[in-house]
């Protein structure tokens, strides 16, 4: 009976013997097959980060081996246990050592502003700068300082908070968005409304969003009337001091390499 093994790389083996009678070596077809499962196993476990299955995997191979050394018994006198046996272990030998792997670190940054950011002129867009890093892997400050640089393609959780301020009376009004690589992300703007002298109001959401290696973020702000600013103060001798500012980015999905 014709034995039908599973074959988890979808490839189909050679309906040749195993061994070249001519040469009473591994046949050119065979050897082409067994190239091509260790290329695939390799790619596999390259791509989807997951050791093969290795019991089906020498399941599968042992039966195959079997039947051929049967066959190649009467058809082949070149071939023998011994060159069985190599192939057998080579092919157990790369089910049970794949390539070897290690976690992938976190990447992240938190930056804050220790300056009073202000707008010279309404209508107008401004991109958030920070002069302190507090934390950073991966994750940098670039030039200009409102530029926040990645070393890794990943998903990233970006939050800020900016202490939005109005140093006179009526109403004010504050956009706040996210730009990528100079060019603003769609969707991405919010609208604050602020009143009275020293007014004040603490402006905070995040976005997710994916970058690339090298791309860079910024937080960009606009307003109607120049008296809103970005605040900051100093410390006192009760609470710390206030940026103007904080900004945190993180990948947002842990992940392993190898």
């Amino acid at each position: 009976m014709a034995l039908a093994p599973i074959n988890p790389t979808q490839i189909t083996p050679p309906r040749v013997d195993l061994i070249d009678q001519r040469s009473g070596a591994i046949s050119r077809e065979w050897y082409r097959f067994f190239l091509s499962l260790l290329t695939a196993t390799q790619t596999n476990q390259q791509e989807t980060e997951l050791a093969p299955d290795t019991s089906s995997l020498i399941a599968t191979y042992d039966a195959m081996l079997e039947t051929l050394a049967q066959k190649t018994e009467t058809q082949a006198a070149g071939a023998s246990e011994s060159d069985i046996a190599v192939i057998q272990s080579q092919l157990q030998a790369l089910a049970l050592s794949p390539p070897p792997k290690e976690f992938r670190s976190p990447r992240y940054g938190s930056f804050y502003d220790t300056t009073t950011q202000t707008a010279a002129a309404i209508n107008t867009a401004y991109a958030m700068t920070f002069n302190t890093t507090d934390l950073s892997f991966g994750v940098t400050r670039g030039t200009p300082t409102s530029r926040i640089f990645v070393d890794r393609p990943n998903i990233y959780n970006i939050q800020f908070s900016a202490q939005v301020h109005k140093t006179s009376g009526g109403v004010g009004l504050i956009y706040v968005w996210l730009r990528k690589n100079g060019t603003n992300v769609p969707d991405s703007a919010g609208q604050i409304r602020i009143q009275g002298n020293d007014g004040e109001i603490l402006a905070a959401w995040n976005y997710v969003t994916q970058l690339n290696a090298g791309d860079y973020i910024e937080l960009m702000w606009e307003v109607d009337d120049t008296s809103v600013e970005l605040l900051a103060e100093v410390a006192t001798g009760i609470h710390p001091s206030i940026p103007s500012v904080i900004l945190t980015v993180t990948d947002n999905i842990s992940s392993m390499e190898t």
